[in-house]
């Protein structure tokens, strides 16, 4: 049975409502937002108004996972989150969540203040389910075909909803028996999927719901959208939009999206319509 609460150390998030997280890059060359926030007082400052505007958890990352994106160091992602976390874990009333798949990086921040664990590999490394579960944190497993350099060099399925769910599934069973004890899937909207994969994942997102776990769900600028619309990465809020409300239509427990206020009034519109 899948669970109603979230529990990030002394925050308990409900998830009778969808939840709000609110993308925080300290990197510079993610695709929307690279460079905006590498120094720590403007990533605390933009991090107080994503929560201002409804943000129910805030999402750090030190890596961009763009497609055709390169590598960084351990010592690099956690000189440039490490100072964050720790600010943020002080300063702010909401669960903060380390984005990366280095098991030092993650150890790190957790230790810091961060309370959960977003991890674009899906705990590939069997370090970072140890990591996990000794610090007893939500940790998102997310799927993705390839490696962010090559990922969208012609991905390819079968049946993308079931081969991505039976991917999901299997891990969130081996992070169970790693000692990992809350387990959030993520079906990795644009990594190393087409534009077609993408809108397919979406339009079935509501099969996800046989598995005993909630759902995360990324949709926000994503390239799909521009794709679709012509639109530049930096015009794509009524895409974003659009592809968040039929994600919290179809199941989503969770939406990642850079745009707080937008994409949570789409949610609550969303939510009235379900209850009516």
């Amino acid at each position: 049975m899948r669970t109603n609460t979230i529990q990030c150390g002394r925050h308990t998030l409900s998830l009778e409502r969808s939840l709000i997280m609110g993308v925080l890059n300290v990197t510079p060359d993610s695709f929307s937002d690279g460079g905006l926030f590498l120094d720590a007082g403007r990533a605390v400052e933009q991090a107080r108004r994503l929560v201002d505007e409804g943000a129910d958890l805030i999402d750090v990352g030190g890596e961009s996972s763009r497609p055709g994106s390169d590598a960084v160091s351990e010592e690099d992602e956690l000189k440039r989150v490490g100072p964050v976390i720790e600010s943020l874990a002080a300063k702010l009333d909401v669960p903060i969540s380390i984005d990366t798949y280095k098991p030092a990086t993650a150890d790190r921040c957790l230790a810091l203040g961060a309370t959960m664990l977003n991890d674009i590999t899906g705990l590939r490394d069997a370090a970072m389910r140890e990591v996990a579960a000794r610090h007893d944190v939500p940790t998102v497993i997310m799927h993705m075909q390839g490696e962010p350099k090559t990922m969208q060099a012609e991905p390819s399925y079968g049946d993308v909803v079931s081969e991505v769910k039976d991917f999901l599934g299997q891990r969130a069973r081996d992070a169970e028996a790693a000692g990992v004890r809350q387990v959030i899937i993520d079906p990795g909207i644009g990594f190393g999927k087409t534009v077609a994969h993408n809108m397919t994942l979406l339009k079935r997102l509501a099969e996800f719901n046989d598995l005993p776990y909630p759902l995360l769900v990324g949709v926000s600028r994503k390239s799909s959208i521009g794709a679709i619309t012509g639109a530049p990465v930096d015009d794509r809020l009524p895409g974003t939009l659009a592809a968040t409300a039929i994600a919290v239509l179809n199941g989503a427990n969770m939406v990642r999206v850079h745009d707080v206020k937008e994409c949570k009034q789409a949610v609550q519109i969303v939510e009235a319509i379900r209850k009516a």
